[in-house]
C-alpha cells in the first residue's frame, strides 16, 4: 500500500512539473496574462495548455503572446496542433533569414508571428504560403528585395484575381484560393499572409469610408527599416505610391468612420471598423490617418508643376496670435472653391502635427479662390484670396 501511494506522489509530482514548465520560463506578468486568457477558454482550455507545454523553449514566448491575445472565439476553438504548426514555421523563416533576424520580438509577434489578421476564417495557410513564397526569397539579400519578389506577380503564384462575385468580403485565404477570386479585403488578407510566410512585417490597413467618394477600401503595409509603408495586391513599383494615396490622404483623422486603420494582433488605440460587421470589436487597430495626410501632401510639393500652377499652404489657428505651438492650431475641413464650386479639400493640421505640416492645394497663378470650413461656433466661413506668381502660405481663422 505504502509502495502505490509513493508511486501515486511520484506520478502527480511528474504531472504538476509538467503542466506548470512553462511558467517557470516566463515573466510574472506574463503568467498573469495567460492565465486570464485559460480561464476564459473554458472546455478548450487543455489544448491551450497543451500547446505552452510542447511549445519548443525558445518559442515560448511567441506561443504565450498569441494566447495572452487572442480573441474569445480563438480561445474557444483553436488546438494545441494548429498552433504549434502555425508557431514553428514563423520561427523557421525567422531564423532563416537575415530580415527576419533583425526585427525587434515586439514586431516580430504582432505582425509576423500571427495566424489571421481580422475576423476570417482561421485556416492552417502559414506551411502552403511558405512554400509557395520562400523560393521567391531565396536569393534575396535584403528586405525591400524580398517584398518586391513576394508582390511580383502574386496574383499568378495565388491564382487568385480581383472580382465582386467572390462569395463573400472577409474570406479567409482557402476560401479565396478555392474560389481564385477575392476583393480588396480578401486580396489585403492573401498578401499579409505571403509577407509574413518569409518573415516580412505586415499588417492590413483600411478606411471604411472614403471622404472623396462612395465606398471603401483595404490595402496592405509592411515595414522597411522601421517605417510602415503602403502597397497593395497588385503592386506599385514603388511603396507608398498607388492609385489610392490621393483619396487616403483626404481621410479625415478626426471622424472614426472616415479614418485610416491599421489592423493588430494586440490590444491597440481602437477597433478596426468591419463595414461587414460593425458589432466586431476583437479586431485590434491605431488610427494611421495623419500618416497617409503627410505621405499625399509630400507627394504633392514633389511633383512637379505645370507652369500654370502653384501650391497653396493653409493652416487654420483658432486666434490671430497665428502662433502654431501650443493647442492654437485647428483640424477642420476647408473647401477651396473657384467660382462657387468645390474644386478640392482637405484637412487643415492639428497641433500635434509638426510645425512645418501644412494642408497643401494645387491652385492656377494670378486666379481668385475662396476657402470656406466650420468656425467655433458652427458658422460657414468664407475666406476670398487671390493667388500669385509665388507659393503662399495662408493664415486662416477659426473665428470670424
Amino acid at each position: 500500500m505504502r509502495h502505490l501511494t509513493s508511486v501515486a506522489l511520484l506520478l502527480c509530482a511528474i504531472f504538476v512539473s509538467c503542466s506548470s514548465s512553462w511558467q517557470n520560463k516566463l515573466e510574472p506578468q506574463q503568467v498573469e496574462q495567460l492565465n486570464v486568457a485559460l480561464n476564459k477558454a473554458g472546455s478548450n482550455r487543455s489544448q491551450l495548455e497543451q500547446a505552452l507545454q510542447q511549445v519548443p523553449a525558445d518559442q515560448l514566448e511567441g506561443m504565450a503572446f498569441l494566447i495572452a491575445y487572442m480573441p474569445q472565439r480563438d480561445l474557444d476553438s483553436l488546438t494545441a496542433d494548429f498552433l504549434l504548426e502555425n508557431t514553428r514555421i514563423a520561427y523557421q523563416a525567422r531564423q532563416q533569414y537575415a530580415w527576419a533576424q533583425a526585427l525587434p520580438d515586439s514586431v516580430f509577434f504582432n505582425e509576423v508571428l500571427p495566424y489571421a489578421i481580422l475576423n476570417e476564417r482561421r485556416d492552417n495557410w502559414r506551411q502552403q504560403f511558405y512554400d509557395l513564397f520562400a523560393p521567391r526569397v531565396a536569393a534575396c539579400t535584403d528586405i525591400q528585395a524580398a517584398i518586391d519578389s513576394v508582390s511580383k506577380d502574386i496574383n499568378k503564384v495565388l491564382k487568385t484575381e480581383y472580382n465582386v462575385k467572390r462569395r463573400k468580403v472577409d474570406q479567409s485565404p482557402f476560401e479565396s484560393l478555392e474560389q481564385g477570386m477575392a476583393t480588396c479585403t480578401g486580396l489585403s488578407i492573401l498578401m499579409v499572409d505571403a509577407f509574413r510566410s518569409v518573415g516580412i512585417p505586415a499588417r492590413l490597413v483600411g478606411i471604411p469610408n472614403w471622404t472623396t467618394k462612395e465606398g471603401n477600401h483595404n490595402w496592405v503595409e509592411v515595414m522597411v527599416d522601421g517605417q510602415w509603408k503602403a502597397t497593395e495586391y497588385y503592386a506599385p513599383e514603388k511603396l507608398d505610391t498607388g492609385w489610392f494615396i490621393a483619396d487616403a490622404g483626404k481621410a479625415n483623422p478626426d471622424d472614426p468612420d472616415y479614418s485610416i486603420y491599421a489592423s493588430s494582433f494586440k490590444p491597440a488605440q481602437t477597433w478596426f471598423r468591419l463595414i461587414w460587421d460593425y458589432n466586431i470589436r476583437y479586431v485590434h487597430a491605431n488610427n494611421v490617418t495623419k500618416r497617409y495626410i503627410e505621405v499625399y501632401q509630400e507627394q504633392m510639393k514633389a511633383d512637379s508643376l505645370p507652369a500654370d500652377l502653384m501650391l497653396l499652404n493653409v493652416v487654420l489657428f483658432k486666434d490671430e496670435s497665428c502662433t502654431p505651438d501650443g493647442n492654437n492650431r485647428v483640424p477642420e475641413r476647408i473647401s477651396l472653391k473657384e467660382k462657387g464650386s468645390e474644386v478640392d479639400f482637405g484637412f487643415s493640421p492639428s497641433p500635434t502635427d509638426d510645425m512645418n505640416n501644412y494642408l497643401v492645394f494645387r491652385v492656377k497663378r494670378n486666379q481668385q479662390y475662396s476657402l470656406e470650413y466650420a468656425g467655433a461656433n458652427g458658422e460657414l466661413i468664407s475666406k476670398k484670396i487671390r493667388t500669385t506668381d509665388e507659393p503662399q502660405m495662408i493664415q486662416a481663422l477659426y473665428q470670424n
